[in-house]
């Protein structure tokens, strides 16, 4: 019998934490992984925090300790962490061997720049670059081939998963007129904001309501600008907090460099994620959030001006799936060369 990858979760109490421990609990190529918390209290259950699992067998949670991964022999550790906590584990797991996928925005940047929204101070400067220039961008539509030869991925951010995914065939086919500038209005459920409450995800807050928040300052921008090689003069994007649980819509708004048809467009698209099992191409249908709840499915759908040259696409996806555990447990998928759909469908 072929052995089992062992796998941990530290952070499984979170949104995407849980999402994560639930379907890595399933999947058929990996033994029960263990869950940690960053708390230090005695052990718990998860069906404690989540009584939605009960009767899948007992999920107990340890407070994070180093020396239970080793006696785990765990291969495989998913930090479901603060980015300064990300920060300060990742280099001390890839010294001790083990692979790693984070979910925070610890190691996605490589631009010292766009680096400075998160005012990382870190202990040791020189390896913590080196940790850097080792992580990967995890999106495997993007970075497949590095993904399967690294030891460190750092998982995208949601927005910037449903913004690049819908940019990356029409930058990569040149076909867009960067000098009009792009225009990314994107809205989230409030889950993207993680589980600790705060006075602007508050009910009262966001029933009801929809807002917008860090313009030109949020933490997925730098992600679209790298991993898109656009300047920041070229890109407006601006998020918003919708009054739902779950799910993202991206609206994106081109102009293109000649008249094209929606033939070519939808062209362009099919080759693009032709072999890309998670990304679904809707043609001139436009996607709506309720298609891709509870899957990992990132939809794209467009319309094109009658004269051709203006364009608006549309982007959706669950945030807690293609934006964060179900793209982790695809790019592990591809990091130890499963099926890039195992344990997804």
């Amino acid at each position: 019998m072929e052995s089992q990858l062992q796998t941990a979760v530290v952070g499984a109490t979170g949104y995407a934490g849980f999402e994560l421990a639930r379907l890595l609990g399933r999947h058929p190529r990996l033994a029960k992984p263990l869950l940690f918390t960053r708390e230090a209290a005695g052990s718990k259950d998860l069906t404690d925090f989540y009584p939605q699992v009960l009767g899948n067998g007992q999920l107990r949670l340890q407070p994070f300790d180093w020396q239970k991964l080793s006696e785990g022999n765990v291969e495989l550790l998913f930090l479901a962490t603060p980015h300064e906590t990300s920060r300060e584990w990742v280099p001390e797991a890839m010294q001790r061997g083990m692979k790693v996928i984070d979910l925070s925005g610890a190691w996605r940047l490589k631009n010292t720049a766009h680096r400075q929204v998160y005012a990382f101070h870190d202990a040791d400067s020189a390896a913590a670059q080196q940790v850097s220039d080792a992580a990967v961008y995890g999106l495997p539509e993007l970075r497949s081939q590095q993904i399967s030869g690294s030891q460190l991925v750092a998982n995208p951010g949601c927005y910037a998963t449903s913004i690049i995914v819908a940019l990356a065939p029409l930058v990569r086919a040149g076909i867009i007129d960067r000098s009009a500038g792009i225009i990314c209005d994107s809205k989230s459920g409030v889950s993207g904001a993680g589980k600790q409450p705060t006075p602007t995800t508050h009910f009262v807050e966001v029933a009801d309501n929809l807002s917008a928040y860090a313009v030109f300052t949020h933490r997925h921008l730098g992600e679209i600008l790298e991993q898109l090689e656009l300047d920041e003069t070229e890109l407006t994007f601006t998020p918003h907090l919708l009054p739902i649980p779950r799910g993202i819509l991206s609206t994106i708004y081109v102009r293109l460099e000649q008249c094209m048809t929606a033939v070519e467009i939808e062209s362009i698209y099919a080759q693009f994620y032709a072999n890309r099992p998670w990304v679904r191409v809707f043609g001139t249908r436009l996607p709506q959030i309720r298609y891709s709840l509870q899957t990992n499915y990132c939809d794209v759908g467009f319309n094109l001006s009658s004269d051709g040259k203006r364009m608006v696409i549309v982007s959706c996806l669950d945030n807690l799936m293609k934006g964060a555990a179900g793209q982790v447990v695809h790019n592990m998928n591809v990091m130890f060369g499963f099926g890039e759909k195992e344990g997804l469908n």
